[in-house]
């Protein structure tokens, strides 16, 4: 498939899924922090078990990383227990913490605002952060053009024929950069409604029937 058919198969994908249920209006949260505290809060549990942990985090005032640094450990794993894995969780946000206090002094905004090829290196040199917790960052608290792929993304895609069972992240990442305009909005969206699609019909046991993208299964 030529990139130019791909490109046409992604937004003919998007406009589907669009259609079916609208802009989706993720990532929730008021902070480019409280982006970044749920990209590594969400691995490996449900949005529903993280925003339990940021509102925790909320009502405790943790939601700076100064604020995060001051605290005691002890009391902000019981904060963030609900969103699982809360001991290596708490190490990845005290990681990260410290990494823009002392090699930026401090300044998230200017952490963020570096060119998006070097925020996404450092973010991935971090313990703990991975390319999806790193281009969920990228792309939702920098507002970077850097497409966040998923489990979800995989299972539609592969399911459908368009990419290999075996592809890599960025292998599959890389389907979507190298033939898509860089447009933030459309990146966020696009995400966003592939796990809506994932969520509602495209889960460990396929449920096809009424599936926005049932017209695209090949026979």
């Amino acid at each position: 498939m030529t990139p130019t058919d791909r490109s046409r198969l992604i937004y003919q994908v998007y406009t589907a899924l669009f259609d079916a249920y609208g802009p989706q209006g993720w990532w929730p949260a008021d902070t480019p922090f409280e982006v970044i505290v749920g990209a590594i809060l969400t691995q490996n549990t449900a949005w529903k078990n993280v925003r339990r942990a940021i509102d925790n985090l909320k009502a405790e005032g943790l939601l700076q990383p100064e604020a995060i640094l001051r605290t005691d450990e002890d009391h902000l794993r019981r904060c963030i227990r609900p969103s699982g894995y809360y001991n290596q969780k708490t190490k990845r946000l005290l990681t990260f913490c410290r990494y823009v206090a002392e090699q930026w002094h401090g300044d998230l905004e200017a952490f963020l605002g570096q060119e998006m090829g070097a925020l996404r290196r450092e973010l991935l040199s971090l313990n703990g952060i991975g390319p999806e917790t790193a281009d969920s960052i990228v792309l939702y608290a920098a507002h970077r053009p850097s497409f966040v792929v998923d489990a979800y993304t995989h299972r539609v895609f592969s399911r459908h024929g368009w990419v290999a069972e075996e592809v890599s992240y960025e292998e599959l990442r890389n389907y979507f950069m190298d033939c898509l305009e860089p447009d933030v909005y459309l990146f966020q969206e696009l995400h966003a409604l592939i796990v809506r699609v994932g969520h509602e019909h495209c889960r460990r046991k396929a449920s096809c029937p009424g599936c926005p993208l049932e017209p695209f299964l090949v026979e």
